[in-house]
């Protein structure tokens, strides 16, 4: 069986951890590995534990820990639901992924920035996940500024992307559930 690893890339409120759950839903064997889910645990757990400053890399930590295990002790295909927006993250990930054997595949979300500051507007998720934020106006803001180039093709394996139209959404899960059948 091919694993496949699907990194999801786009802003806060793009949709990215709403596609991961269908995706898990419909790929047999997959699991999400969410680093929001990571930040509210190390929040509530392990507060004092957090970097004062600089990047969040116990958070990091914990989520390589469990790709790690997720890679070397299971045979799920792999869902990571974050925003993977810088590329030079994004390549370390994917070049860990294809030395394991696993075809890679991205799904940028590419959803206009007054369409997510809508949702952000009428959001009622949880805020437990901030560390250096106080909302996610903040944290679309900043990713605003950050300006990082949008994924190309050849980055990974295959690229597919979501626009405005939720209809994207059911094409690109089809295209993965086919690649999952190679």
């Amino acid at each position: 069986m091919n694993r496949i690893v699907v990194l999801t890339v786009g802003k806060t409120h793009s949709g990215k951890t709403t596609f991961a759950g269908k995706l898990e839903s419909r790929l047999k064997n997959a699991v999400v590995i969410d680093q929001d889910n990571h930040a509210a645990f190390i929040n509530t757990c392990y507060q004092s534990l957090r970097p004062k400053e600089g990047p969040n890399t116990l958070k990091y930590a914990v989520t390589q820990t469990i790709v790690d295990y997720a890679v070397q002790q299971t045979d799920c295909h792999l869902i990571l639901c974050n925003s993977n927006l810088a590329q030079e993250g994004r390549k370390n990930l994917l070049d860990y992924f294809r030395l394991k054997g696993f075809i890679s595949v991205l799904v940028y979300f590419d959803i206009p920035d007054e369409v997510l500051q809508s949702r952000i507007a009428e959001s009622q998720r949880s805020k437990a996940i901030f560390r250096s934020a106080s909302s996610f106006d903040e944290v679309l803001a900043r990713q605003q500024l950050n300006r990082t180039p949008a994924p190309e093709e050849g980055e990974a394996d295959y690229l597919f992307k979501v626009s405005r139209s939720e209809d994207d959404i059911p094409t690109v899960i089809e295209n993965i559930l086919k690649l999952s059948e190679k």
